[in-house]
């Protein structure tokens, strides 16, 4: 019985690697492709940080710190958002992002966020002063990124983020 509830608990910690990249990854991408970032996605992340938090041992006082974190973000989020600043997607997000980050690596995490939407941002407005070739503007997607009326894939940025500093995560140490 001991024997298999330290396989449960190896398994589900080694599973807790795999999903927090994977549902970025898939966050980030449909907010490319689409410029939207389904709430399932965002709800799954928040889902599935607290079985994987308690499996890895996070103390249930450093697991309420990473959730009144990611509250904190959403609010501040969700005043971007009604200022027009971001979209309801990445509000949600970030907030998710944050709880898996936690309260050690959220400024980082931030930081990272920042800069590299900025530089997203940046290099968008670019690409969007020159005419697109035909053969890519029959793309919708691309199209769609090139048109100067719609916002700003931040959810890649958000993620790429996330992923800088989620190996130094106390969830991520105590996985591997």
């Amino acid at each position: 019985m001991r024997l298999l509830r330290l396989f449960a608990v190896i398994t589900l910690t080694s599973f807790a690697l795999i999903v927090f990249p994977v549902l970025i990854a898939v966050a980030s991408s449909s907010d490319l492709l689409t410029m939207r970032i389904s709430n399932w996605l965002v709800l799954g992340l928040i889902l599935a940080y607290f079985p994987f938090a308690l499996a890895a041992g996070i103390p249930l006082s450093d697991i309420g710190v990473s959730a009144a974190c990611a509250f904190g973000v959403l609010v501040a989020a969700f005043t971007f958002f009604a200022f027009g600043w971001i979209g309801g997607g990445d509000a949600k997000f970030v907030a998710a992002v944050t709880l898996w980050v936690g309260f050690g690596m959220m400024l980082p995490y931030l930081v990272y966020a920042a800069l590299l939407g900025g530089g997203l941002t940046l290099l968008i407005m670019a690409i969007r002063r020159y005419p697109l070739p035909d053969w890519l503007a029959r793309d919708k997607w691309i199209d769609r990124l090139h048109d100067t009326k719609s916002g700003v894939p931040y959810g890649i940025a958000l993620a790429i983020a996330g992923l800088m500093v989620y190996p130094e995560t106390p969830l991520f140490m105590r996985a591997i």
